[in-house]
C-alpha cells in the first residue's frame, strides 16, 4: 500500500498516512479524528542508474549503458 500526503480542513494540519489507493475517503484524520481529509500533491524522488546523477562519487563502470560518468561532460574512458 501507498503513503499519501494528506490535509486536514478541521485541524489544519498534515499527515502521512498508508491507505489503499483507491479506498481513501473517510480516512480520518490522525491528529484530531475529522474524515475531511484532502488528498495533497506529493513530491517524489527519483535516481538515475550509476548513482547520484550529478557525477559526483560516480565511477566509470566501463559499460556505457550503466556508466555513472558517460552523459556528464566528465573526462573519462572505457
Amino acid at each position: 500500500m501507498p503513503i499519501y500526503e494528506f490535509h486536514c480542513p478541521d485541524c489544519q494540519q498534515d499527515s502521512e498516512l498508508l491507505v489503499r489507493s483507491s479506498n481513501w475517503q473517510g480516512t480520518a484524520c490522525p491528529r484530531c479524528g475529522s474524515v475531511k481529509l484532502e488528498k495533497k500533491l506529493s513530491v517524489f524522488a527519483s535516481s538515475v542508474a550509476g548513482g547520484s546523477g550529478g557525477g559526483e562519487g560516480a565511477v566509470c563502470t566501463t559499460k556505457p549503458s550503466s556508466c555513472g560518468l558517460c552523459g556528464t561532460g566528465k573526462a573519462h574512458s572505457h
